[in-house]
């Protein structure tokens, strides 16, 4: 295995794993406290359980995209969208597959479905969300790379994934929360800033960690690339 080989390798888990549970996790609303009201949202911040998981895929694909390239990025964020639908599958499988009486087991079959079951309307606005969000903040990044010659790496990473985290955010609960579950529109945009702004956050605060991502990548591949005499 190459020096880059168990970066690269955990950048691709990590942006697998985190896609998988924020498919499991949408479904739950987490509030937290704010100090002082803002307009729309009021005095609490309200979000979709998913919120920190989906924006680590961003952070991976983004040091991904940074070291390997965009075809190499773009690989990874189709295996991904195919890693849905075996979720999906996996998921029906042991829902539909027979069980022990609900006396028997650990969680009641019926409440293990209606948790697991309410995945799938939330993965299929996921899907919509991913296609568009993906790579358009792959597009986004290497735009900005070619126009700016390599440097500024920071401006890149928020950028696309400012960018791609406001259209994954209105796709996903336009279809996920309003579509599929009827959530009034006005909780909706409540809904739509809240996940955003923590989006923003997370975009911003992940930055020196992309560069450490990169530099230590790229330093090991120096290092480990003998010099031609």
């Amino acid at each position: 295995m190459s020096s880059e080989g168990p970066i690269r390798l955990g950048l691709v888990a990590l942006f697998v794993t985190s896609l998988v549970v924020a498919q499991l996790t949408a479904s739950k609303l987490l509030a937290f406290s704010l100090p002082l009201a803002l307009p729309i949202v009021g005095s609490t911040l309200v979000m979709p359980g998913s919120a920190v998981a989906y924006a680590l895929t961003f952070f991976a694909s983004d040091s991904y995209a940074e070291l390997y390239g965009r075809k190499a990025a773009t690989v990874v964020v189709n295996v991904g969208f195919a890693m849905n639908f075996v979720l999906l599958g996996l998921v029906w499988s042991t829902i539909l597959a027979p069980s022990l009486p609900a006396a028997a087991q650990p969680v009641d079959p019926e409440a293990f479905r209606s948790v697991l079951a309410a995945s799938t309307g939330i993965v299929a606005a996921s899907l919509a969300a991913y296609v568009v969000s993906q790579n358009w903040d792959v597009f986004v990044f290497h735009s900005i790379r070619e126009y700016t010659g390599g440097d500024h790496l920071w401006l890149r990473n928020i950028a696309s994934t400012a960018s791609s985290q406001l259209l994954d955010t209105v796709i996903f609960i336009g279809i996920g929360f309003v579509l599929v579950q009827g959530v009034p529109l006005e909780s909706a945009l409540a809904l739509v800033i809240g996940q955003y702004i923590l989006k923003l956050l997370i975009a911003v605060v992940d930055t020196p960690f992309v560069y450490a991502i990169v530099r230590f990548a790229r330093g090991r591949t120096e290092t480990a690339t003998p010099a031609v005499q």
